[in-house]
């Protein structure tokens, strides 16, 4: 289903091009890697671009049809983005799709790790689920990883607040970083 995002039939292509953009441009944010320390690698733009992804696609799933839908929708061009990407950076068409299957692998883990620490409310399964995954650290939660915490926590307050207006207009309410590592002072 990953491919099939642009085929005939789908009207809310243009709807899942903006939300995608929308994530991507969060995901893009200069502070988180100037300011929050995240590595600017295609590894660390991956698991930004995953964070924002997992947080969109768990309040849409919490929406009413078809907000499911457009979360599925949602993931598909995330991974048709992904494939361009290895793609563009030269990875060779015979090790594009080993790549997307450990891509999609990291993204399901990073997406169920973030939904549990989120459920469980606990302020240290969700920075050591960001140092691990955003920071590669195990066992050591930085100041960058607990920043990063308040963030996600904010973000996902936000898009808990939104309605499905809000993600059908390719408008998801993303906090800015900076201010909400401001407001948590």
């Amino acid at each position: 289903m990953i491919f099939g995002l642009f085929g005939a039939g789908r009207r809310n292509t243009a709807i899942i091009e903006r939300l995608h953009a929308a994530v991507v441009e969060a995901a893009r944010r200069p502070a988180f890697y100037t300011d929050l320390g995240v590595p600017d690698t295609f590894e660390g733009r991956f698991d930004l671009v995953t964070l924002h992804a997992a947080l969109t696609v768990r309040r849409l799933r919490a929406l009413p049809d078809p907000a499911s839908a457009l979360a599925q929708d949602l993931v598909d061009a995330l991974f048709l983005g992904f494939d361009r990407a290895l793609r563009e950076m030269g990875v060779g068409d015979l090790a594009v799709p080993k790549r997307m299957k450990t891509m999609a692998s990291a993204f399901l883990g990073r997406a169920r790790a973030y939904e549990a620490a989120l459920l469980s409310g606990g302020v240290d399964e969700l920075e050591t689920a960001l140092a691990r995954n955003v920071y590669g650290a195990s066992g050591v939660v930085s100041p960058e990883a607990r920043r990063l915490a308040g963030y996600v926590r904010a973000a996902s307050a936000a898009l808990e607040a939104a309605d499905f207006a809000a993600f059908e207009g390719g408008r998801p309410p993303f906090p800015d970083p900076l201010a909400t590592e401001e407001a948590a002072r």
